[in-house]
């Protein structure tokens, strides 16, 4: 069986074979939810002028920083610590050809991916090729929200339900917080499969493509052999405040009951990450207001 039902570059496998996950529209890519959120496939860069079969920092306008990989792995120089530079890919507006170093998370998938059922973590995403480190591995794809209609979400789900939604939260030089909410409960990619890790062994990154919506982007962080592949959930891996939220349970009135974590890393700290921001009243002047 193929999760992906023939839509990335490569079939992600299922094991058990005999067992199906549950039932989404997979899509490859962000859709917009039904009058609640920005259309991530609004075209919304001019696209550099190149001239080269693959663009230089010093004279392509998607490249405003330094070169974001080389040999198609991200390029980490100078964020060992942390990750915040911003990454803009060549888009379908660039003059410069398909086979342009600045083209790497929309290609798709590289490498063979398997929807397995794990011993205590439900379904899991593990990889049966091996990864070298800073390569793209997948997106986490799913319906694009804005602020109101996320809590409505998480707000209607029970203490049992799983909730994938996750709020990406970019701090801008000028002090303000770019807000993305993705949700792909009901329709999304192969993303949705991944599971937490107090220690992962990917990290996530906004790339932006065509749109200012941006891709989740998954990179290994290091060299990843056929294992199960995970992130952390808060955002704090490799970020200096955190960038990124995945909700997890919803409060049962003052007390808060937190999910255990069974990762297994040395440094775990027991419970799954929780962020509670989506749960505050939608007219609470606290709550964060500005998004996408």
């Amino acid at each position: 069986m193929d999760v992906s039902r023939g839509l990335e570059n490569l079939p992600v496998t299922v094991w058990p074979r005999l067992e199906e996950p549950p039932g989404f529209q997979y899509s490859p890519d962000h859709v917009a939810a039904a009058e609640c959120g920005p259309d991530p496939s609004e075209i919304s860069f001019q696209g550099c002028s190149c001239q080269s079969a693959s663009c230089l920092a010093s004279m392509c306008s998607c490249l405003p920083y330094a070169e974001n990989y080389k040999n198609s792995c991200i390029n980490y120089e100078g964020n060992e610590l942390e990750y915040s530079k911003p990454i803009f890919e060549c888009n379908v507006m660039c003059q410069c050809g398909e086979s342009c170093q600045n083209r790497v998370v929309q290609r798709g998938l590289q490498f063979r991916l398997e929807v397995f059922k794990t011993a205590k973590k439900g379904w899991g995403l593990r990889t049966l090729d091996f990864i070298p480190k800073g390569r793209f591995v997948c997106e986490y794809a799913g319906e694009i929200l804005n602020f109101r209609e996320a809590c409505r979400r998480v707000q209607l789900q029970s203490a049992n339900d799983s909730n994938y939604i996750i709020a990406i939260r970019e701090h801008l030089c000028d002090g303000q917080i770019m807000e993305t909410f993705v949700d792909p409960t009901h329709t999304g990619n192969v993303g949705r499969f991944l599971n937490h890790s107090c220690e992962p062994n990917l990290i996530m990154v906004p790339v932006r493509i065509d749109s200012m919506v941006p891709k989740l982007a998954l990179f290994a962080d290091r060299d990843i052999c056929a294992e199960e592949l995970s992130y952390d959930y808060s955002g704090r891996h490799r970020n200096s405040f955190p960038a990124l939220q995945r909700e997890q349970e919803k409060p049962q009135g003052e007390k808060l009951k937190k999910k255990p974590c069974y990762c297994g890393a040395k440094l775990c700290t027991g419970f799954l990450p929780y962020d509670g921001s989506l749960f505050c009243e939608q007219e609470t002047t606290g709550c964060p207001k500005e998004t996408l």
